[in-house]
């Protein structure tokens, strides 16, 4: 990253909303450093340019099936360094467990139907690319849904509720303003959740990541 130039490369195998991106993505600060209509004209670009952050679309040719989620895995596991954030209209709970299978650091999914403002994406592409997480809501629901539960069977509704805006990215302020509370309640819900994951306070630890990371596994990602 460049300042706060983001470099993205994007792969979308359609021709109107690819250009269509790469211009809403300039007008807002990121460099489109790449595009790609193939998942392998995605996993080359990668390798090539070393982007922030990848933009990927589930269903590519040649099968329209999975292609961007075995590409994404791939460049998750070669190129680590590298965030991914898939955006596609389609979401099965099987090709997020894949995505997510070796951890949720530097991992996106949203639904294009759901993303309203320009801003928020490129919000989340920021957080996916310093190593945060950002989820659909969908996705979460869909997550917990599939999966067994533990510690996460200990906490409140309340305290899911802010656990799950946590794993979707959402700073303290965001959740307040989302749940229409203060940002000290917040705070003690996001201490109690810290608790009940078993968190200590560290200073060398990132317990929010940390929280996401049980809060995900224990709803079924990774297995």
């Amino acid at each position: 990253m460049i300042g706060n130039q983001l470099r993205v490369v994007l792969a979308e195998d359609s021709v109107i909303l690819r250009e269509g991106m790469v211009e809403l993505l300039g007008a807002r600060g990121c460099d489109v450093v790449a595009t790609a209509a193939t998942a392998e004209e995605l996993v080359a670009a990668v390798d090539e340019q070393r982007p922030d952050v990848a933009v990927v679309d589930v269903r590519m040719p040649p099968t329209h099936t999975d292609e961007g989620i075995r590409a994404s895995v791939t460049i998750r596991r070669t190129l680590p360094e590298v965030g991914v954030l898939v955006f596609s209209q389609h979401v099965e709970t099987a090709w997020v467990e894949r995505l997510m299978a070796e951890g949720t650091a530097g991992v996106g999914y949203l639904l294009k139907e759901r993303v309203t403002r320009t801003s928020e994406f490129v919000e989340a592409l920021h957080r996916v690319a310093g190593g945060g997480t950002a989820l659909d809501p969908e996705v979460v629901t869909r997550l917990m849904r599939s999966g067994r539960r533990r510690r996460v069977d200990t906490l409140t509704p309340r305290e899911r509720e802010v656990a799950e805006l946590m794993a979707q990215g959402h700073s303290n302020r965001s959740i307040a303003a989302r749940l229409v509370v203060s940002e000290r309640a917040v705070e003690k819900y996001v201490a109690a959740v810290f608790a009940k994951f078993e968190l200590p306070a560290s200073e060398a630890d990132n317990r929010r990541v940390k929280a996401v990371l049980a809060y995900l596994s224990e709803a079924g990602v990774g297995r």
